[in-house]
């Protein structure tokens, strides 16, 4: 085809030289044509043979790949804080509600390395993805934060993950702390899920070929972090339901809005206390804990809207152990019922006021709710006075305010202020400086 176009142009060259003007333009002309319908042809001809490609196509083929499987993608996150509070973060708890083992409190006074990240993606094959999160802590420890396979060619909108993962429930669990507006988690976040819930196990997930989003989502897990017990067993000991639309409302709003529910069973959910006396105290809850989550996000040029609410209910028995005590107030391990019902939400929003400038406010608030303790019922041992943390009245708030600066995609400062009212009876000024760098390759972060 190409040989039949250089040749007719030659020709046309030739002519050119012998021709009479009018002769010569007339050819040319004709010339003009005979290539117009050779292009037209060969184009018709390419759309044919795309046609037939497409038809041919295997059912299971994945999209193109966009990492290199033998290159995969990595990155690190590196991040610090200098910090002030008003009151020692050590002594920081969330009065009204029981800890979760781990609480995720402000950071240490002064200058801090916070947690790093190292993260390696890649698609294995044409059928699966990989992907490595792990956390290097300041304490020079390494540990698995995400490590987890995912199908690339399920089709008709399914996809599988298995492995360790963070929990597709509400909506800034998913998301990793360096993408936060805020350098630390909301209070319900802390309370209900210390931190955020991530587990070992499948995630089985549908969206509608609608032009409307939406994601319907199952997971089954190990139950390994708090509100659960890793426990030794078969079956599952955590499961979650997740749902999730959005779409456009105009031209400049977009919207995303979603529920979930997370069923776990812990066994001897252990937490320290102190008693009336001021003694330890080692106190368990055993029972099921019900957590729902609905959350809400809005998006205008520049201006962010998120919030969540979250209700928890807890059913089962309360163990209370002050054996560990040299003069043990009671002698021996109390056991009742237990349960609770609480609640919590957040809001914040986050304005970007300059290119490179944004400012953010939020606020949290938790309700202590209703506690019914079958220990203290009972009259045979302990009061409410000696589980402060589980039967004080106390509905925790906190303010929080931030503006920071990213001169990059690959780097931001931030400047944050709270008024924490976690503690009972105590209002903690805090004040912080935060660096957050990527180097390497790095995803797009989510809606």
């Amino acid at each position: 085809m190409y040989r039949t176009i250089s040749c007719a142009m030659a020709l046309a060259v030739a002519l050119g030289a012998a021709l009479p003007a009018r002769a010569q333009d007339a050819e040319l002309a004709r010339l003009r044509e005979e290539l117009r319908q050779l292009k037209e042809n060969y184009e018709r001809r390419i759309e044919a043979l795309e046609r037939r490609l497409e038809q041919t196509r295997p059912v299971r083929e994945p999209p193109p790949a966009r990492e290199n499987a033998f290159n995969p993608a990595i990155s690190l996150i590196m991040q610090g804080t200098l910090s002030r509070s008003s009151r020692d973060p050590e002594g920081y708890q969330i009065t009204g509600f029981a800890p979760s083992g781990g609480e995720v409190g402000p950071p240490a006074r002064g200058l801090s390395l916070a947690e790093s990240e190292l993260v390696l993606s890649a698609n294995i094959d044409p059928y699966f993805r990989g992907v490595l999160i792990a956390a290097l802590t300041p304490e020079n420890e390494l540990e698995v934060e995400e490590a987890y396979f995912q199908t690339l060619a399920l089709g008709r909108g399914f996809t599988l993950k298995g492995g360790r993962f963070l929990s597709a429930i509400g909506y800034q669990n998913e998301i990793h702390q360096h993408a936060w507006d805020f350098h630390d988690a909301s209070l319900p976040y802390r309370a209900f899920l210390g931190g955020r819930f991530g587990d070992d196990g499948l995630q089985l997930k549908w969206v509608a070929p609608t032009e409307l989003f939406l994601e319907l989502g199952a997971e089954l897990g190990r139950g390994r972090s708090f509100p659960a017990t890793e426990r030794n067993r078969s079956s599952a000991n955590a499961w979650s339901l997740f749902g999730h639309a959005g779409g456009d409302l105009g031209a400049s709003l977009a919207w995303r809005a979603g529920l979930s529910y997370l069923h776990t069973a812990p066994r001897e959910r252990a937490f320290e206390d102190v008693d009336s006396l001021g003694g330890a105290v080692t106190q368990s809850i055993s029972g099921k804990s019900r957590l729902w989550i609905a959350d809400l996000v809005l998006k205008w040029p520049g201006f962010k809207l998120q919030g969540e609410y979250f209700r928890r209910r807890e059913d089962g028995s309360l163990g209370y152990d002050d054996s560990a005590q040299a003069a043990p107030q009671f002698g021996a391990p109390f056991a009742g019922g237990y349960s609770s019902r609480q609640s919590g939400w957040y809001l914040q929003g986050v304005y970007q006021f300059m290119p490179r400038w944004r400012a953010g406010l939020r606020h949290d608030r938790l309700s202590h709710g209703s506690v019914a303790n079958g220990i203290v019922a009972s009259g045979l041992g302990p009061t409410a006075a000696d589980f402060p943390l589980l039967m004080t009245a106390h509905d925790p708030r906190r303010s929080t305010a931030m503006i920071d600066w990213s001169p990059t995609e690959f780097s931001r400062l931030r400047l944050q202020l709270a008024s924490d009212r976690s503690r009972a009876g105590v209002a903690d000024r805090q004040a912080l400086l935060q660096y957050i760098f990527s180097l390497g390759a790095h995803g797009a972060h989510r809606f």
